[in-house]
């Protein structure tokens, strides 16, 4: 499965928001209501060379250097973790290099400390109910989803999509007993149905309140 949910950068860096990238990621230097720590201009040079990698590797997914990229990356955010660890924002990123290369371990423990830094950060709960998925702990994957659309439902989306290209593959539920499959086939519909309707709602709503 070939997921695109990268941080993504400024703005000014990539000259418009990527369509590729479907969640919208804070970079280090963004505004937000959300309290963060300051980073250094050598931190956010750091960071946006590592998401710059990331993208290459995205772009290069199932070819020949993506790997590689996605290493890189990889080495440049250890590398700035590790001088300033009090950036949630380079933590998750870090997460994202390690599910890539198949980490999942470590990813997860990655966003569990972004998640201390920046309680509730929605990228960083959908990046690990995404690594969550691949070692087929499905129960965390429906509780971080539903964490995840009381509070964004735009990115709870994300990982929805994420869950049924999973279970649309070859390796989709490998590993996991026939009957778990199909509730979780059950319950994406159930959530799918509940989700279109909640946006029905909302939509007639906001109309609405225009009247």
């Amino acid at each position: 499965m070939r997921t695109r949910t990268l941080p993504i950068l400024t703005a000014a860096l990539l000259l418009g928001t990527p369509l590729a990238w479907s969640i919208p990621g804070a970079s280090l230097d963004d505004d937000s209501s959300a309290p963060r720590a300051a980073a250094s201009p050598q931190d956010s040079a750091v960071y946006h060379d590592a998401l710059a990698l990331m993208k290459k590797a995205d772009d290069l997914e199932g070819q020949p250097g993506s790997h590689e990229a996605y290493a890189s990356a990889r080495t440049k955010l250890q590398s700035l973790v590790a001088r300033s660890p009090q950036l949630a924002e380079a933590w998750n990123a870090l997460g994202y290099t390690q599910r890539k290369l198949g980490s999942y371990d470590d990813a997860l423990a990655s966003y569990g400390r972004a998640l201390d830094l920046k309680p509730g950060y929605p990228e960083a709960l959908e990046y690990r109910g995404e690594a969550y998925l691949r070692l087929n702990r499905i129960q965390d994957v429906k509780q971080t989803y539903l964490d995840l659309f009381a509070s964004n439902r735009k990115i709870a989306a994300v990982l929805l999509e994420s869950v049924k290209s999973w279970l649309a593959t070859a390796h989709g539920g490998a590993g996991v007993d026939a009957s778990e499959v199909t509730d979780l086939k059950e319950w994406v519909q159930e959530r799918s149905r509940i989700a279109t309707q909640t946006a029905a709602l909302t939509r007639a709503g906001s109309a609405a309140s225009w009247r």
